[in-house]
């Protein structure tokens, strides 16, 4: 019954997933789809992108666009959103979600070059999808935006990542300012902050060695990391109507890790 109610809310409605070629990304473009909304799934990588494309096509008959783009390019950014429009007409969701660890370094040994990536790739690409996708909402006066930080936007960290961490605590503040400007738009902004979930991404942030990855299972209260449809389910449930009096909010996706102190 539920997953019906689902399907009735978003049908017709266009949702906007970046980095939706691989991982948390990828399972955010099924449950969109499973839901009933129209997917457009963007990603630098073309490969991943239409193998997502072509799986959802598949296995939910789904009505799924993919656009290769670089979001951390501005006129890149602005042509995907034009695109989205002459295709569909609107844009009703977005989830923000593209990112990158970076170089491992101190915070004193970060390169120049490395910051920069980073900062552009992870912050600088939520704020131009929002400046745009912002533009199209104000228009019909509705939209759901979600911005993908993480536990480590909320702390910080010793794995020589200090970009990464700078970067997902940016997000933060600018989903919460957002959420304010916009509010009186009909514009709901809101973040999610996954702590480790079995992604390539967290295979290329924490590696891959079976040890290390029971000693993360262990530190995490629920016994286990993440699995990609935690995430993408919170996403596509902050997008519903049954979260429409949620904005502002950082909503933390990690089986209990930040509620717990270890002394």
């Amino acid at each position: 019954m539920m997953v019906q109610r689902k399907k009735t809310e978003f049908r017709n409605k266009v949702a906007l997933v970046t980095g939706g070629g691989s991982g948390i990304g990828r399972a955010s473009a099924e449950a969109f789809a499973k839901a009933g909304a129209k997917v457009v799934i963007a990603d630098v990588d073309a490969s991943k992108g239409k193998r997502t494309a072509r799986h959802i096509k598949k296995k939910f008959h789904g009505d799924v666009l993919f656009v290769q783009v670089d979001v951390s390019q501005d006129g890149e950014v602005e042509s995907l959103i034009q695109q989205i429009i002459k295709t569909y007409g609107r844009l009703d969701y977005a989830y923000n979600n593209v990112g990158i660890p970076g170089e491992r370094s101190k915070t004193a040994d970060c390169s120049e070059k490395n910051w920069d990536m980073v900062i552009n790739t992870n912050l600088k690409s939520v704020w131009l999808c929002m400046k745009y996708e912002i533009r199209h909402m104000c228009q019909r006066n509705f939209g759901v935006i979600v911005n993908s930080s993480s536990v480590y936007g909320l702390t910080g960290s010793n794995r020589r990542i200090p970009a990464y961490v700078a970067s997902k605590h940016g997000i933060i503040g600018l989903t919460r300012t957002a959420a304010l400007e916009y509010a009186q738009n009909g514009i709901r902004v809101n973040a999610v902050c996954p702590g480790a979930v079995d992604t390539p991404f967290r295979r290329q942030l924490l590696g891959t060695n079976q040890r290390n990855k029971r000693e993360t299972n262990q530190r995490y209260p629920l016994g286990r990391i993440g699995k990609p449809k935690d995430v993408a389910e919170t996403v596509v449930w902050l997008c519903s109507d049954a979260a429409s009096f949620i904005t502002g909010s950082v909503i933390v996706i990690d089986g209990g890790l930040t509620a717990q102190m270890i002394i």
